[in-house]
């Protein structure tokens, strides 16, 4: 390429991004998980009438419209960064990123507006079954709210169901159809939701945990425990089958991301799955087809061939495959995709040229070599940086493995609180009260880690194989996004620190009295 690039300007939009959106997740998870919770809660309450439900469910309402609030805030700024710091993705993006962002704002936002006025002040001015459909249409709208995002997220990662135009050099959505219910969409609503759900239960476990230790609510505290151990079970397994099919998706979709969560360097039939391992910094040896690049690790045969490929002697493509390319497996090398990347770039601007000159040979001839390359489009933009089309795979490798581990150990958790409770221990079991208040901030830490996971393992990529984030920053000065960032770090970081606060005396305090 010949053109330059900023790099700083690059690293710093990147970083303020990345800020912006592992905030916006600290409260994202758990709106989305306690308004089920509530609205189940409240179902209790609508059938059983014992005002003990009534008091439980305004108690979690408190709690939710507290991170409510404070998540929205932070969810407008993360939606203007498009438009400030990666115009040239808005651009090229064209109408797929943004109608699904439309309709987020337009049915699932103001879904939650109206009826989470009525959620909060209704109560005793209209009737029981219509505030209780009011909590459930909150719940509902949060959750169709993250549908539309992640669907704009998931076409980031697998675009479909659009068409380039070389006129004005934007992508345009031929099939709604095919980007909502692409495989990604899927897999990546199902899991994230899912998550969140899970997360949002061991947030009520521990608190009400925090209520046994002290003594205090302890009808409230059992009752809002068995609610949240039965609902965090049940979404820790869908949880785990979501994020089976999801690597399933991401190994045909996204190979070298897959390759980066095992930290695989060269490919092999029959892979195994590293269940634990220390990724070591020494260069693999060329003359051992295992890999090479882990200090220590523990692994389970085979079955990362099947966890992709549903075959225990599938293979499985390694960075080395992706870059150098595998004949026998029919892999191209990268060398080749920068290559015809390139003839799609110049095809492009031969293209425009021959178009403002009235040249009709010259733009079919140029609109040909373009749509045949196209979906190399991307990869023409490290002629001079190959390497740039690997991740960082220490990042994404570490992060894949705690999320998985800690996933696998709230499911674990969850069956030992219900049995807990079953037996009627669960109010002098210390040790495990205590370890589900440690659990709330190592649920946060796997709910980042999922999302660092997913954003670190396609990089260079903010359009999978179309645009690199070189290409889709704006053309702004390094020095005003670096003061930005700062701005927003303080920002949010008093936002956190005043929403803890607020969360702590409401809990401190406890539910109120009586349950009017």
């Amino acid at each position: 390429m010949t053109e330059n690039f900023d790099y700083s300007l690059i690293d710093w939009s990147r970083a303020q991004f990345a800020l912006t959106a592992m905030y916006h997740w600290i409260f994202v998870p758990l709106t989305l998980g306690l308004g089920f919770i509530m609205a189940i809660m409240e179902t209790i309450y609508a059938k059983t009438g014992d005002p003990e439900w009534k008091r439980i469910t305004k108690f979690w309402m408190t709690i939710f419209g507290i991170n409510f609030a404070i998540g929205v805030a932070t969810g407008i700024i993360l939606e203007f960064e498009f438009g400030t710091n990666w115009s040239n993705y808005s651009w090229f993006v064209g109408d797929i990123f943004g109608a699904p962002l439309a309709i987020e704002g337009i049915m699932a936002f103001f879904l939650e507006s109206t009826f989470i006025a009525v959620m909060f002040f209704g109560w005793n001015k209209v009737s029981k079954k219509f505030h209780l459909l009011s909590t459930w249409l909150v719940a509902f709208g949060a959750s169709l709210s993250a549908l539309w995002i992640l669907v704009a997220n998931a076409w980031m990662q697998m675009p479909v169901g659009m068409k380039f135009n070389p006129d004005t050099a934007r992508n345009e959505m031929e099939n709604f159809w095919d980007v909502l219910l692409s495989p990604m969409a899927v897999s990546k609503f199902t899991h994230t939701i899912s998550s969140s759900y899970m997360l949002a239960a061991l947030v009520v476990i521990g608190i009400s945990s925090w209520f046994l230790l002290k003594k205090r609510h302890l009808v409230f505290a059992k009752r809002s425990m068995v609610v949240a151990a039965v609902f965090g079970i049940v979404t820790s397994f869908f949880t785990i089958l979501t994020g089976d099919y999801s690597a399933k998706v991401i190994a045909e979709h996204q190979p070298m991301k897959f390759a980066a969560f095992e930290g695989l360097s060269i490919g092999q039939h029959g892979a195994p799955l590293v269940a634990l391992g220390i990724v070591s910094s020494s260069p693999e040896d060329p003359n051992n087809e295992n890999v090479k690049d882990f200090a220590f690790k523990i692994e389970i045969p085979n079955f990362l061939s099947y966890m992709a490929f549903q075959d225990f002697n599938a293979f499985v493509p390694g960075v080395k495959d992706l870059m150098e390319g595998n004949a026998e497996q029919g892999i191209m090398p990268a060398a080749e995709k920068i290559y015809r990347g390139r003839l799609a770039i110049d095809a492009l601007s031969q293209y425009t040229i021959a178009k403002k000159a009235g040249d009709e040979t010259g733009v079919a001839e140029a609109k040909a070599i373009l749509d045949e390359n196209f979906q190399y489009f991307g990869y023409g933009y490290f002629e001079n940086n190959p390497g740039g089309l690997v991740p960082n795979l220490p990042l994404t490798f570490y992060s894949f493995h705690i999320m998985v581990m800690l996933g696998f150990w709230f499911l674990m958790f969850f069956g030992i609180i219900l049995l807990l409770v079953y037996k009627d221990r669960i109010s002098t079991s210390r040790f495990w009260l205590r370890i589900a208040i440690i659990n709330i901030p190592l649920a946060y830490i796997a709910s980042e880690s999922g999302w660092i996971t997913a954003e670190m393992g396609r990089q260079p990529w903010v359009i999978q194989d179309l645009m690199p984030t070189m290409a889709a920053v704006s053309k702004l000065d390094s020095g005003a996004v670096i003061v930005t960032f700062v701005l927003f770090a303080l920002i949010f970081t008093t936002l956190l620190i005043a929403e803890l606060k607020i969360l702590f005396r409401q809990i401190n305090n406890g539910p109120k009295a009586g349950g009017n």
